[in-house]
């Protein structure tokens, strides 16, 4: 298939200006400084919806036939392509209806209306309200306006990389840019390929959520099973069939970013924007940031989008908890020393003269202590390394922590003492929806059969909620237990070998 002049007119002839802005491209100095590497952020975070979606989803509408636009829109969406389907469907004066999963945060429920749009909730996930739109498309003959996998949406979004080229004229090396669906990257690319093709085009993905790099990898578009939910604007399960025919032609790599390193990235545009950006708008950030430590490369001039800020207030502080850890200056660990008088002094100064962030005991046995330690870094995770060693060349036992999901989003906030004589416990980590009735609906599929012997329950302001719990269940009802999981239709994880559970709570 040939897309570049079809792609190219496309993007030139775009409509998006009647609504959108023609944002910045911004010089981030902190940044810059910092890696040795002239780095620039394209400002989507700016557009009167916070985020890049207005662009596609206007130029698509803004090319419908009168009579299409007289009937109405539809999409379905919880987020950023919500509110720029909202927000020109008022542009143009016709009536929109967006359907949202019950589990999408009250403000951009709000922000859905405020634009005058009807805000339908249906489902407790994505795929529901899909689903329930496409019906609504039937009954009431509405056009369906697709995030990401349609042309002119594609072309929409293209038009960020014409004016990346238009603001910076100089030399330029690689474009970062977030994936989901693809639309994105696949607007950018095709336009940046055609006049600049030896500028790198580089995705970048939650790690949790990998659907391009998948997708590239096997050479085919696949579904994955399951996707993380902290970086929402990006978690999609499978990339559009549009965005991977340009992607797997024009994108010359994918990266994967952590949780963590997406809550640095946060950071790192805040320190030099003041600007606090959603996880999918720091997304393209710690995919650079990771460009660089693996190349080792200065002086190269790279570009990353900000592709939006609607962050819920009450996440900030779940990010700026794990922005230490991504930004490899906090390390966690769990030490054993022994339970006798001086031991905690020995221990300090074994640890020398690192600031303690987090220390956590509570006596356990007459023989050992487990120890939930915290401590700041100033030369990165080399410097953990270094200590670690240190600590076992004294005797002690040590278990990084540092990158064990579990600790850092539980045990850290549990640390108190194990149970004694707790039999046939299970420890699972789940996924709840955010929605009334999602832990009644876990009790009741339950029943009574077992026993919740923990149960430990953290909201971070996004769609679901992270659950730790305990169940008693003896190995005669494996099987049983086994269907109650797989009917439960939550995500789950097995954390029964988990180094932290064993120190610290079994």
């Amino acid at each position: 298939m040939n897309i570049d002049n079809p792609y190219i007119k496309k993007i030139l002839q775009a409509r998006v200006y009647d609504v959108a802005e023609k944002t910045r491209l911004d010089y981030a100095t902190n940044l810059s400084q910092r890696f040795s590497n002239h780095i620039w952020i394209k400002r989507e975070d700016m557009q009167p919806v916070f985020s890049f979606k207005l662009r596609g989803a206007y130029n698509k509408m803004a090319g419908l036939p009168k009579e299409t636009l007289a009937k109405g829109v539809i999409a379905a969406s919880a987020g950023n392509h919500a509110q720029g389907v909202a927000l020109s469907a008022a542009k143009l004066g016709i009536p929109a209806i967006i359907v949202m999963p019950k589990t999408t945060p009250e403000i951009k429920v709000a922000a859905v209306r405020s634009y005058g749009a009807e805000a339908v909730l249906h489902g407790t996930a994505y795929d529901d309200a899909s689903k329930y739109a496409q019906q609504l498309v039937e009954q009431r003959g509405l056009t369906y306006i697709h995030p990401y996998d349609d042309a002119e949406v594609i072309a929409g979004q293209g038009t960020i990389g014409m004016e990346i080229l238009q603001q910076h004229t100089g030399e330029l090396d690689a474009i970062f840019v977030p994936v989901g669906g693809g639309g994105l990257i696949a607007g950018v690319a095709a336009y940046i390929k055609y006049l600049r093709p030896e500028i790198k085009i580089i995705g970048v993905e939650p790690d949790e959520a990998p659907c391009l790099h998948a997708a590239l990898k096997a050479g085919e578009r696949v579904t994955l099973e399951q996707v993380g939910i902290f970086a929402d604007g990006v978690a999609v399960r499978q990339v559009g069939k549009l965005p991977f025919e340009i992607a797997r032609s024009y994108v010359d790599e994918v990266l994967l970013a952590s949780t963590d390193e997406i809550c640095a990235a946060i950071k790192d545009i805040f320190d030099d924007t003041r600007t606090i950006t959603e996880p999918a708008g720091a997304l393209a950030l710690a995919g650079l940031k990771q460009y660089i430590a693996r190349e080792n490369c200065s002086g190269r001039h790279l570009v990353t989008i900000a592709s939006g800020a609607n962050m819920n207030f009450d996440r900030l502080g779940y990010v700026a908890e794990r922005t230490e850890i991504g930004e490899q200056r906090e390390a966690l660990m769990a030490v054993t020393i022994p339970e006798r008088s001086g031991s905690f002094r020995r221990f300090c100064h074994a640890i020398g003269q690192y600031v303690i962030t987090e220390f956590n005991y509570r006596y356990a046995d007459d023989e050992q202590a487990h120890v939930f330690l915290g401590l700041r870094l100033t030369d990165g995770f080399t410097q953990k390394e270094s200590l670690i060693s240190k600590l076992r060349d004294n005797c002690y036992q040590v278990v990084d922590l540092t990158d064990n999901e579990m600790a850092k989003s539980h045990i850290r906030h549990m640390v108190g003492g194990h149970t004694p004589c707790l039999l046939d416990e299970r420890l699972y980590r789940f996924e709840f929806p955010e929605r009334p009735g999602a832990l009644l609906h876990f009790l009741t599929c339950m029943g009574q059969r077992w026993n919740i012997s923990l149960f430990h329950y953290r909201n971070h302001g996004a769609a679901y909620g992270r659950v730790l719990a305990g169940i008693q269940v003896p190995d005669v009802h494996k099987n049983e237990f086994q269907s109650f999981l797989d009917n439960l239709g939550y995500p789950y994880w097995d954390e029964a070998d988990n180094p932290a559970y064993q120190l610290f709570l079994n």
